[in-house]
């Protein structure tokens, strides 16, 4: 073996020394620091978020092992104390099972801090380490970070700390918007009440500062108005609404912030109960009535009663009543019940009925039929009764006078049969006469011969 033989070989022999002693080290290093190239994760929930000032949120602090097997955290936060306040640092349904401190935090520094220990140790992708309750103070952009000395810690007997990424949360705080206008309305001021007008009208009172309004008006209970402003003004009417529950939005723009919107009920009725006729029930005594309404709803009855013999017929007089209602009638006479009956919102229907009292077990009904204990026929099925009555009479007349002419047509058959019968007799006289005849002849000419 030549020296550049032996160069060669001595520089391969090196190469794979070294190249066999780098993979032996980056094998330890995996071996001996496995929980470190696998880490752990802190993060927030919500690690995003937009609030008002004056208000409460609460932030989630979780932790994901990623596989690795913990027993301790460290957790420290930092946030701006002159946007946010702690109110609670309660650590809540925490996984945490003893506290090495007690969670602590500083209004003034604008610092949390919790460390707790899980001593049969954990596994998890999500484990609550606690929530935190902050309120919003003024308005700002406002950073709640973790620090660098918030750690997690092996379960390895030695409490080995891992890599721990982080997630910062950021929450906008903003100032709240103005509350709704007061809305009144001197057409439908009670929002309980239906009313039978169908045409509202809305006003609004003003705070300082208010530059906008918009408002819309539907039937949709949680409809908000747009942002598009409808002016300045303090009144809104509407006419010819349809029935039913109307509601009126409103929201105000005030340092170019749109409010909160304001809701009016109206309740707007104006068709009457549906169309209904009492119905008399003449052997019991009673007048039965009922009918409904399609929006406000039915309110009460009244009924009056009157004997239209009497002269002069008196004016209705009319009393809150029920169905059924029970009226004193006589044995005889001729009754008109009117029966009015109102919605909520004061619509008004009236439904009558007419009947003549024959006895008491027999009426007519006008427009109904007749009443024969207690069974009322119609009309039609009376006419239908005459009707067939009517056509059965001119059934049997027909036949009692067809059957009277068929006997008087035998009759008279018969005699012509008997006169028949003479005639045929006397042609047999006739004849025998003139054979009798023809016979003497005969004999006269053979004695004159």
């Amino acid at each position: 073996m030549n020296t550049k033989q032996k160069q060669n070989l001595y520089t391969k022999l090196t190469r794979k020394f070294w190249f066999s002693v780098s993979f032996v080290l980056i094998f330890s290093f995996i071996l001996v620091s496995p929980a470190r190239a696998a880490g752990a994760s802190l993060s927030l929930a919500p690690s995003r978020g937009t609030f008002f000032v004056g208000s409460t949120f609460s932030l989630s602090i979780y932790v994901n092992t990623k596989g690795n097997k913990i027993n301790a955290v460290e957790v420290d936060l930092k946030f701006p104390p002159d946007i946010l306040q702690v109110t609670s640092p309660t650590a809540g349904e925490s996984f945490i099972s003893e506290w090495l401190t007690p969670p602590s935090y500083s209004n003034v520094g604008g610092t949390i801090s919790f460390k707790g220990g899980i001593p049969e140790g954990i596994v998890t992708s999500a484990g609550l380490i606690s929530t935190i309750t902050f309120r919003a103070k003024s308005p700002g952009l406002a950073r709640v970070e973790f620090l660098d000395s918030s750690r997690v810690l092996l379960a390895d007997g030695k409490g080995t700390p891992i890599f721990a990424t982080t997630l910062t949360g950021i929450y906008e705080i903003l100032m709240p918007p103005p509350e709704g206008p007061k809305i009144s309305s001197p057409t439908h001021y009670d929002p309980d009440i239906w009313y039978s007008n169908p045409n509202p009208s809305f006003y609004w009172e003003e705070e300082p500062g208010i530059t906008d309004f918009s408002f819309t008006f539907s039937q949709n209970p949680e409809e908000n108005p747009d942002t598009v402003s409808e002016g300045h003004t303090l009144f809104k009417s509407y006419e010819e609404v349809s029935d039913g529950i109307w509601y009126f939005h409103l929201r105000a723009k005030k340092a170019e912030i749109w409010g909160k919107p304001s809701h009016f009920v109206v309740k707007i009725d104006t068709t009457p109960p549906k169309e209904f006729t009492p119905q008399p029930d003449v052997l019991g005594g009673f007048i039965y009535f009922d009918t409904i309404d399609t929006h406000s709803g039915i309110d009460h009855y009244e009924i009056s009663v009157l004997d239209v013999i009497e002269t002069p017929i008196p004016a209705p007089f009319f009393v809150e009543a029920t169905s059924p209602y029970k009226i004193p009638f006589k044995k005889s006479g001729k009754y008109s019940v009117i029966v009015r009956v109102y919605d909520r919102a004061g619509n008004l229907r009236e439904g009558e009925v007419r009947f003549q009292m024959l006895s008491s077990l027999f009426s007519y009904i006008e427009g109904k039929g007749i009443e024969i204990k207690g069974v009322l026929f119609s009309l039609g099925s009376i006419y239908l009764l005459l009707g067939f009555l009517i056509i059965v009479t001119i059934y049997l007349l027909f036949h009692f006078l067809r059957r009277r002419g068929l006997k008087k047509s035998i009759r008279e058959i018969q005699e012509a049969l008997r006169e028949i019968e003479k005639i045929e007799e006397q042609e047999k006289a006739t004849q025998r006469l003139k054979e009798a005849f023809e016979e003497e002849r005969r004999k006269l000419e053979e004695k004159l011969r």
